[in-house]
């Protein structure tokens, strides 16, 4: 399997928003919704924990809100180490909660 990498620079097969899209584990769902229920101070139900990727139609339910996404669809372009403006504001905030992410858009922006 290829690695699909979100427009943010997360690896998806490491999400288990992914993970329980791809095995359909409805277990797993619900775990991971009350874990991102207490993380992101947010009510997330199992039912929001389906995704297959940014470019897909199955999506995170916050995913369909997400301005990074939006700007990568708008742009047309696969994820933002494609951009001409990479590490925009949009980007700042979430390289602090994730940067791994950023590490990942920054080694696919030196092998263009």
């Amino acid at each position: 399997m290829d690695k699909i990498i979100a427009c943010c620079g997360i690896e998806c097969h490491n999400c288990d928003a992914y993970t329980a899209t791809r095995n359909n584990d409805d277990e797993l769902r619900k775990k991971t919704a009350e874990n991102w229920s207490k993380m992101f101070n947010a009510d997330i139900q199992p039912q929001d924990v389906n995704c297959l990727g940014c470019g897909s139609e199955v999506l995170f339910a916050y995913c369909h809100d997400c301005n990074i996404r939006k700007c990568n669809v708008d742009k047309a372009q696969e994820n933002c180490s494609k951009c001409n403006d990479y590490n925009c504001d949009k980007l700042t905030d979430f390289f602090k909660m994730a940067p791994d992410a950023k590490n990942i858009l920054d080694s696919l922006r030196t092998q263009k």
